[in-house]
């Protein structure tokens, strides 16, 4: 497969609709569809159901859209790293989701500054699942994901940290003064709905929030509640509680990185980070 044709594909598979993905690529649509109906027969599988009303991927069409968007994402860094190469030694870039792990990411950067053989680190912070896609694409040499909401497939990894979840409510709230709640108990709360990839948010009753900055004021104003790790504790304006939620999934901060990388700081920045 060439990798127009992946990107042709990907489009398609994204808008679910021939024309807007034409507009989107800057092409016309004929040549669009001559070259998906052109990838369908040289792979042997039918990648969209067409019908007058519909575009609907088949299950083959879901498997070349996470398996395409991989590789070109490693298309992408391949050229951004080769770059940054040509220009001589450099830095790290070690991207985060804003407000996740902040003193763990202090103690690893004083930490990291004191090692011989260190280089500077750019922090790159993120909205929520953006680190993932930055590391992918080579925006980011490292990056702090936190299973299970970041997936880690295709990288190194090793683990740091390991916490449970509390729920972040309006000081006021009824809720506020239990000594714990479980998931069940969180039914009818306004939780919030983040974008997925693609920018598309879910449907739901809660909020669409972008990041934790909008997320915090929302609970202090009583218009959402979130279930968060517990750290988050360490970050609170007056006018939030935090109730623990033991029944919620633990989070797992891992430090992760592409396994190809031959990089003598990133080696050292990540020995650095186990150490701690």
């Amino acid at each position: 497969m060439e990798t127009r044709e992946l990107r042709y594909f990907v489009a398609v598979a994204e808008e679910l609709h021939f024309g807007r993905a034409a507009q989107r690529l800057g092409i016309a649509q004929p040549p669009l569809s001559r070259t998906i109906s052109r990838l369908e027969r040289r792979l042997g599988v039918t990648l969209f159901q067409r019908t007058s009303r519909a575009v609907v991927l088949t299950e083959a069409g879901s498997v070349l859209l996470r398996e395409g968007r991989v590789a070109l994402d490693a298309v992408s860094a391949a050229e951004r790293r080769t770059r940054r190469a040509s220009d001589g030694p450099s830095g790290l870039v070690l991207v985060t989701k804003a407000g996740a792990s902040g003193e763990l990411l202090a103690k690893l950067l004083d930490a990291y500054a004191s090692e011989p053989g260190s280089v500077p680190v750019d922090v790159l912070l993120c909205g929520p699942g953006e680190q993932e896609r930055l590391l992918r694409d080579g925006r980011a040499d490292v990056a702090l994901l936190h299973r299970p909401f970041d997936s880690t497939t295709g990288f190194d990894t090793e683990e740091l940290h390991t916490e449970g979840q509390v729920v972040l409510l309006p000081a006021g709230h009824p809720l506020a003064s239990s000594s714990r709640l479980h998931l069940a108990d969180l039914a009818g709360l306004p939780l919030p709905r983040w974008p997925d990839r693609e920018g598309h948010y879910p449907e739901g009753p809660g909020p669409a929030v972008r990041d934790n900055t909008q997320l915090l004021q929302l609970i202090a104003l009583g218009r959402a509640a979130a279930v968060l790790p517990e750290s988050v504790r360490g970050h609170l304006n007056d006018g939030l509680a935090t109730v623990p939620v033991p029944d919620a999934p633990q989070v797992t901060t891992v430090i992760a990185w592409p396994p190809h990388s031959r990089s003598r700081a990133l080696a050292l920045l990540v020995r650095t980070a186990t150490r701690l």
